[in-house]
């Protein structure tokens, strides 16, 4: 897993803002979230380290689910940084870095990859729309990269296109990190994710090929 740092003056507990200690919280819940994973993270834990009660904790952020939420959505900003990264360094299909970052991402990032998924949110939990336009910005990546791959008459697909795709090589990914395909003799996760996001983007070729309309 990929070791994380992070920096900021702890001060006195008067010299921060409420901006500055939901800051803090969410930079030390990540850390904390990268050395434990999402089974053994603890709010408290979190607010004790930068020197918080929890009780300040819940003041800022309302509830734990809310708390993990801004915490996985940090995750989501570093992942587009990283994602962005590997397009601008890639010198060939530009849909295989995209599979390939997927997976060394969560290869790296094991414990924070897996949070995003381990953190069920109650039915009525409303995601902060700052957060939620944070976390959009992964899939304007991939939504954008998958355009570009599409005949120009079906880029209108890609935003559903892109998040099949996305579906399809996470359950790769699930079963390589989970040691599943090994247990069945196979490997080659990354290639087989490969295959399967090609053969989608194909089958949209020929349909053009055979309606060209």
């Amino acid at each position: 897993m990929a070791t994380l740092w992070y920096k900021f003056s702890m001060g006195r507990r008067s010299d921060h803002s409420r901006p500055e200690i939901a800051q803090m919280l969410i930079l030390e819940g990540h850390k904390h979230m990268a050395e434990v994973g999402f089974a053994r993270f603890s709010a408290r834990e979190v607010a004790k380290r930068i020197g918080y009660s929890i009780g300040t904790l819940y003041n800022v952020f309302g509830t734990y689910d809310h708390f993990v939420a801004a915490v996985n959505t940090q995750t989501f900003e570093l992942w587009a940084d990283e994602l962005r990264d590997a397009l601008s360094a890639c010198k060939g299909d530009r849909i295989q870095c995209l599979v390939e970052n997927y997976f060394s991402f969560a290869r790296d990032n094991r414990n924070l990859w897996r949070a995003i998924y381990e953190h069920h949110v109650p039915d009525d939990f409303v995601m902060p729309e700052h957060q939620d336009m944070k976390r959009g910005k992964l899939t304007e990546v991939v939504v954008q990269e998958v355009a570009n791959a599409l005949p120009p008459a079906r880029t209108d697909m890609a935003p559903r296109l892109a998040r099949s795709l996305v579906a399809t090589v996470h359950g790769h990914c699930t079963f390589d990190l989970s040691g599943s395909f090994s247990l069945m003799g196979m490997d080659g996760a990354v290639e087989m994710a490969l295959e399967r996001v090609r053969e989608s983007l194909m089958v949209v070729d020929r349909d053009v090929e055979a309606d060209p309309s």
